[in-house]
């Protein structure tokens, strides 16, 4: 058994990185293109980045293209939903298509993410969480993913301990098998236009 976690964490590992770096390569001028039409409407880095809590409780910075104006929080930290009035036009469209989450193949490279697995908290978030959620710490055994369990079942409508039990349910039967079924509801997500986040 723990055999078969090796093989299984090493196969992930090598996916992540041979698709990072083909995502990377292959959507630059997109990239760049958003790049520009976000400058272009709002001011501010087009880049976002923001600390996440990763696997084992470990923060970085997660990176994005902006797609809320730069003065989104001024009032305090906010959970995002599909109605969100902070996000830019140019912020609609790269959601819709989840555009926005290229840049977070660097994330992969660095080893802070894998493409599959529970979405990273903000600290903020996973501190209010821990402390109503029994359990909600149990969701950082896993590396942290751009897309997860979780994301492909509700995504904006699912509460917090909704969430934790998708992700409680994917890192106990995590496999192969189930990262292609991720894999394949996650592009049917994005060739439906819907945001899962």
């Amino acid at each position: 058994m723990r055999d078969n976690k090796i093989m299984y964490s090493i196969v992930k590992r090598v996916f992540d990185i041979i698709f990072a770096v083909f995502v990377l390569i292959f959507t630059s001028p997109l990239i760049l293109i958003f790049i520009a039409a976000i400058k272009l409407e709002s001011k501010g880095s087009a880049i976002y980045k923001q600390v996440r809590v990763g696997q084992f409780g470990k923060k970085f910075y997660l990176y994005k293209l902006r797609s809320m104006y730069i003065d989104a929080e001024k009032e305090g930290p906010k959970m995002a939903d599909k109605n969100d009035s902070r996000i830019t036009r140019v912020g609609r469209i790269i959601r819709k298509r989840r555009i926005d989450e290229l840049p977070q193949m660097i994330n992969i490279l660095k080893g802070d993410m894998s493409l599959i697995g529970p979405r990273p908290e903000r600290p903020y978030f996973t501190y209010i969480f821990c402390k109503k959620i029994p359990e909600f710490e149990s969701r950082l055994q896993a590396k942290c993913g751009i897309t997860g369990w979780a994301q492909v079942n509700g995504g904006y409508d699912l509460t917090p301990t909704e969430k934790l039990s998708y992700d409680l349910y994917y890192i106990k039967n995590r496999s192969l098998y189930l990262d292609f079924i991720i894999i394949i509801k996650t592009v049917m997500v994005v060739l439906r236009g819907e945001n899962e986040n």
